[in-house]
């Protein structure tokens, strides 16, 4: 009987990234295998802009090179159609609640960000502090904004549907904007500060809603149209516009 370890054992020395060229420009793309997988996959990481291609557990790096490889374009083609991002940074303009806002540094300020009107009445965020620390604190700022607004909106759809949340919490997801544990604890990302109102709040029903029913049942998905008109018109602009909340970010210090 073969041993079962050895052969799905990932060989020593294999690389973890690969480079993809066309048209005189270098593409790195990362690999992962995946014991479930039974093809080779490419993805675009939107948050990071990486390259991920993935494998089936016995696939060979030959292989993986191939198909990366014949898939150049495609991936030149959606890394192109990413959006630039926007560090946080003097007179950049960061959304708030769909709003842009711009950020006006205040070293002659202390304490944490807060809003204020500009003189031509344009939405400001003003940063005290240090300059090497503006964009932790922006981020800290829309956090604590996120924070403020998610919990609001969760437990009042918790009352709406009689079900008790137990745990709210905050990360920077890339691959999806909330989750829901069967003990009640819901996690967002902090990003949906940025996004208008009618989304956070969606976003707020339907992690609730899988306390009733956790699962993305038709049974699911009229609980959440119940309580939250605007599902279907959040649903379209996380599809068409959600990426573009990755775009912004701030390097740490």
């Amino acid at each position: 009987m073969p041993n079962l370890a050895l052969l799905f054992r990932r060989p020593s020395r294999e690389p973890q990234n690969i480079d993809v060229t066309l048209d005189n420009a270098i593409y790195p793309v990362r690999l992962r295998r995946n014991r479930q997988a039974r093809r080779y996959t490419l993805r675009i990481q939107t948050a990071t802009r990486e390259v991920v291609l993935t494998m089936p557990q016995r696939g060979s790096i030959a292989d993986a090179r191939a198909f990366a490889q014949q898939h150049a374009a495609w991936i030149a083609t959606r890394l192109d159609r990413l959006p630039d991002e926007i560090v946080f940074a003097p007179d950049a303009r960061v959304p708030l609640r769909g709003i842009e806002h711009r950020i006006v540094h205040r070293p002659d300020r202390r304490g944490v960000a807060f809003i204020a009107a500009g003189a031509n009445g344009e939405p400001e965020l003003h940063v005290p502090g240090q300059a090497p620390h503006l964009g932790r604190r922006v981020r800290d700022f829309l956090k604590k904004e996120a924070a403020r607004d998610l919990d609001a909106a969760s437990r009042r759809y918790a009352a709406l549907l009689n079900v008790a949340v137990s745990r709210i919490s905050l990360r920077d997801q890339s691959s999806r904007w909330g989750s829901c544990s069967s003990t009640g604890r819901l996690c967002y990302s902090w990003r949906l500060i940025m996004a208008p109102p009618f989304v956070l709040d969606y976003l707020a029903a339907h992690e609730v809603a899988h306390l009733v029913e956790l699962n993305h049942s038709p049974r699911f998905w009229a609980t959440v149209r119940r309580v939250c008109p605007d599902a279907d018109r959040a649903k379209t602009w996380l599809d068409t516009q959600g990426a573009t909340l990755h775009r912004y970010d701030a390097p740490e210090y």
